[in-house]
């Protein structure tokens, strides 16, 4: 996305600017104050595990994945070791390259800074008649990362909704009265991109999180925003409004299994 630089945190978030991340991750792995790229690498990768990513995280439903962040060994095996540095891996920080994440594993996330840094359990189940339900799904899950910084992050996937001065990627989630906070994704893939959205709802006193996968949908701003949208307002105002039926007409229409799978069928 074309904006000026250099571009403020808060705003890289809003306009998705892969560059600004590029660099403060090679900036990090690189940096003179850790003793090797190796030691860098692990710190990153435990704040990670940390806010709920790279293991399964426990719900209440069979067959869950742990996805994967990457650690220094297996750089180590991909590359040699100590064969590798920040250039190397730099498309860590778009979570591009080893990176996996479930849907599950980016709702919790994006529920992780809607809450300002903890996040319970995510589960299906809501109660037992004539039971206790587990008390793991009742337990906060601290990130150990200072509150006041989750609170830069909420501005700018809220700047992405209403728009910032450098431009913004979520703007068909900007509905009124809502806050709708967000942040787009786009997977690459072989074939077409899958479009990747996260966000939550509102902005204070967050009710909702969701994630929103499509594959081979493009970009985030395509499908994955829209679609989130439409959920936070159907959760929150228990209906869409009239003035957005043409959108969930429009979602509702389109059909989105790759041309592959047709194919086989």
């Amino acid at each position: 996305h074309g904006h000026g630089s250099p571009i403020p945190f808060i705003h890289s978030i809003s306009t998705s600017c892969n560059s600004f991340y590029c660099w403060g991750l090679y900036r990090m792995i690189d940096n003179a104050k850790y003793n090797s790229p190796t030691q860098a690498l692990n710190v990153w990768r435990d704040h990670m595990v940390n806010m709920g990513l790279g293991y399964a995280l426990g719900v209440d439903l069979p067959g869950e994945k742990r996805g994967l962040i990457p650690n220094a060994s297996l750089y180590d095996k991909i590359y040699g070791e100590n064969r590798w540095g920040g250039l190397r891996i730099i498309h860590t920080a778009i979570g591009q390259g080893e990176i996996l994440l479930t849907p599950v594993q980016m709702a919790n996330l994006a529920a992780t800074v809607a809450n300002e840094g903890y996040f319970i359990t995510p589960h299906i189940v809501k109660h037992i008649d004539r039971g206790e339900l587990d008390e793991v799904y009742n337990h906060k899950r601290y990130t150990g990362i200072d509150q006041e910084y989750y609170q830069y992050v909420k501005e700018g996937m809220r700047g992405a909704v209403i728009g910032s001065p450098y431009g913004a990627t979520c703007r068909r989630a900007n509905i009124p009265g809502l806050e709708i906070c967000g942040k787009t994704g786009t997977a690459q893939n072989r074939g077409k991109d899958h479009s990747v959205f996260m966000g939550f709802a509102p902005k204070e006193n967050p009710k909702i999180a969701v994630a929103v996968y499509v594959e081979h949908g493009g970009f985030g701003a395509t499908w994955g925003v829209p679609i989130g949208a439409m959920i936070i307002e159907k959760y929150l105002n228990g209906y869409i409004d009239e003035s957005r039926q043409y959108l969930l007409d429009y979602i509702r229409g389109f059909n989105l299994i790759p041309d592959e799978y047709k194919r086989k069928k």
